[in-house]
């Protein structure tokens, strides 16, 4: 079986993390301490370009993982499509992003408060896409 894709949903969801990332890190909201935590100078005269980039593309491949994998436990396990969006979304969080920040933060002796941040970060990130998703269903 073949997941059907809503790919409209997708690039959605794709630009939700956009929008969450940059509501997240602006100063006002948890940008200082992250920076501080993270021993990053503001305005340090890098480009942002590159980097931004890189998560439309991770964002548009994880955006479509969730797409084909809640399509697979909508079909397998039925019920609401958004709640299988979101269940399917906590899960793939849990198990894979959060599980892999955790276990290279403690390795790379990053502070406990800056895996916390970006571990929540990606479950609001992931959730909203979730959302996005379910409420596309095909």
């Amino acid at each position: 079986m073949v997941p059907e894709i809503n790919w409209i949903a997708v690039i959605v969801a794709t630009i939700s993390t956009m929008v969450v990332g940059s509501i997240w890190y602006t100063p006002k909201v948890f940008g200082n301490y992250w920076m501080r935590v993270a021993k990053v100078a503001p305005g340090s005269g890098k480009s942002a370009v590159v980097p931004i980039l890189v998560t439309l593309v991770v964002s548009f491949i994880s955006a479509w993982v969730l797409a084909g994998a809640t399509y697979l436990s909508f079909d397998f396990y039925g019920g609401s499509y958004l709640t299988n969006a979101l269940l399917t979304a906590l899960i793939l969080w849990g198990g894979f992003t959060a599980a892999r920040f955790i276990t290279h933060d403690a390795f790379e002796g990053r502070p406990v408060g800056l895996t916390a941040l970006n571990c929540l970060h990606e479950l609001v990130t992931f959730l909203v896409m979730g959302v996005v998703i379910g409420l596309f269903a095909i």
